[in-house]
């Protein structure tokens, strides 16, 4: 079979692993939603637009299912929400959100994957992340910016940003604004279906790595971060060079 079965099976493996963690993820984030409100879309608006999140991730169905079901039963899960913050190679940054029922193990994954990186560490909290803006982020196809940027104007949302590329737009409003943003595209565009919808901390600038050294050790953090059940979400300014 050779070489090439051997990159095609990583591959296959580190894709399973990824959709692993990205139902994780969604699945604690819909069992918060529904035990927040009631266990049920249509009278419960956040779990709904957290369900419609998950729909545009290709989160299956079953999971979704399941995460309500949880909630609807008697297990009681407390999930904390912690954030870290750190340096990477090359002085890139990194904010890692956590959704954990043990702060402690989640403190330790995290120091962890900082430590054992070379060119990494941890700082305390508001140590980088002075440098980012927390924002209501969307992602869908659309092309009309001006029809856009008029109805986000008019619904009086405090929009941040809104750009088009290859028929994809791309909103950004005020973290404050987030729901208010998604009311005003979704009455525009009442059959819309979002790549992205939700809040996110977005770098004032960016650093390219070019250095194969900093790369590793770019990969190899965040390679750990994600092993962490714990790591929610992963934000960063680094930008890996293409080798051409």
């Amino acid at each position: 079979m050779g070489r090439a079965h051997e990159v095609r099976a990583a591959s296959m493996a580190k894709t399973a692993a990824m959709k692993t963690k990205l139902y994780s993820r969604f699945g604690k984030e819909i069992y918060i939603a529904a035990k927040s409100g009631e266990p049920d879309p249509e009278m419960n608006l956040t779990l709904k637009r957290k369900i419609q999140e998950a729909k545009s991730n290709q989160i299956p169905a079953d999971v979704i299912k399941r995460a309500i079901d949880k909630a609807k039963g008697g297990t009681i899960e407390n999930y904390i929400e912690a954030r870290y913050e750190g340096f990477g190679p090359a002085n890139t940054t990194f904010i890692v959100d956590c959704l954990t029922d043990n702060t402690n193990r989640s403190m330790t994954d995290v120091r962890t994957a900082f430590t054992k990186t070379e060119g990494c560490k941890m700082v305390n909290p508001g140590g980088v992340s002075y440098n980012y803006d927390s924002v209501g982020l969307f992602v869908f196809k659309y092309d009309d910016e001006n029809k856009m940027l008029e109805k986000l104007l008019e619904s009086d949302v405090d929009v941040q940003d809104v750009s088009v590329e290859d028929g994809e737009m791309t909103v950004e409003t005020s973290f404050t604004d987030f729901s208010k943003g998604q009311d005003a595209i979704e009455e525009l565009l009442p059959d819309i279906e979002f790549e992205t919808c939700e809040t996110a901390m977005i770098p004032h600038d960016y650093i390219t790595l070019v250095e194969q050294d900093d790369i590793d050790a770019f990969n190899k953090l965040m390679g750990m971060l994600n092993d962490s059940d714990d790591v929610n979400k992963i934000y960063h300014n680094a930008i890996i060079e293409e080798k051409e």
